[in-house]
């Protein structure tokens, strides 16, 4: 993407927090469905609660999220979270309401979605691993 080539140093900075911290929060929680990691459940419950859904979520959060922490098919995987939470919205969390709190409204999958967007429309920014990889930058970024 030739206009991120002028980007000033701090919108490449904030571009890379905003990768490294949706892509930290997706891969713990990825690593939580896939492997049981902090405490979580593991694929095998996540597959009884979800369904073949399941495997898709758990694979996508945490690969989205390693995407998004090294800066490899970044796009991809930010709209590819940005699915999932939208269906996480929609399955579970709408009918509890919008806030957070005990009833685990869909505020935070909202900030979510919002925090990916940045990436999924303004791309990785210059730290990326996905710009050195191929001629055609935006295939990769």
């Amino acid at each position: 993407m030739p206009a991120a080539q002028n980007l000033s140093t701090g919108t490449e900075a904030a571009l890379l927090a905003a990768r490294l911290t949706s892509g930290t929060i997706f891969l713990a929680h990825g690593a939580q469905k896939l492997f049981g990691a902090f405490d979580g459940p593991g694929l095998e419950t996540i597959v009884k609660f979800m369904g073949p859904l399941g495997y898709l979520v758990s694979f996508g959060e945490f690969f989205g999220g390693l995407g998004l922490v090294v800066g490899l098919l970044t796009r991809f995987s930010a709209a590819s979270l940005i699915v999932i939470m939208i269906g996480a919205i929609v399955r579970v969390h709408w009918a509890n309401g919008f806030f957070l709190g005990q009833k685990m409204g869909y505020e935070f999958n909202l900030a979510l979605i919002g925090l990916l967007l940045v990436t999924a429309l303004a791309g990785p920014g210059r730290i990326a691993i996905g710009r050195s990889f191929s001629k055609n930058k935006i295939f990769l970024q």
